[in-house]
């Protein structure tokens, strides 16, 4: 049995590229930036950031790339994928990993507000319960302090 799955929950380090590639589906190309953060045998706190390239296919392409930006909050569901070609310039073979995104989900934005939800939506004088039929996108909501890593039962 094999398993390739990924899931990465960051920020985007650059705007969304939206390209489209000859059969004319869009594809959209970002990076998200993760945090680490542990103690050091001598109980010192550290802190490093990983870097993952990704790109998304489709419908899920434009809309990435209309409703995010550099510090976005984001959960990308994928797999991996390297892919690799030859460069003419340096006469080297030339490799990226990048994950294949299946599904996006916006977190929240820096005004509180939620992600997908436009400022025309909102100011709009109606219910929750329609503002949910109209298609408000759930989003991830994150707890303001840190979790401490050994307070994790496993």
């Amino acid at each position: 049995m094999y398993l390739n799955k990924v899931f990465i929950i960051g920020n985007l380090t650059r705007d969304p590229e939206l390209k489209a590639i000859p059969s004319g589906i869009k594809v959209c190309s970002f990076s998200v930036a993760t945090n680490r953060v542990w103690k050091d045998k001598n109980g010192a706190k550290q802190e490093a950031a990983d870097y993952h390239n990704v790109v998304v296919f489709g419908r899920q392409a434009e809309t990435t790339a209309q409703y995010m930006k550099k510090g976005s909050q984001v959960m990308v569901e994928g797999r991996m994928q390297t892919r690799s070609w030859d460069d003419a310039a340096t006469n080297t073979k030339k490799y990226r990993t990048e994950v294949i995104a299946d599904r996006i989900q916006f977190g929240s934005n820096s005004g509180g507000a939620k992600s997908g939800v436009t400022s025309q939506a909102s100011a709009s004088k109606t219910t929750p319960a329609e503002d949910k039929d109209e298609g408000e996108l759930d989003t991830i909501e994150y707890p303001e302090e840190q979790i401490n890593a050994e307070d994790i039962p496993f």
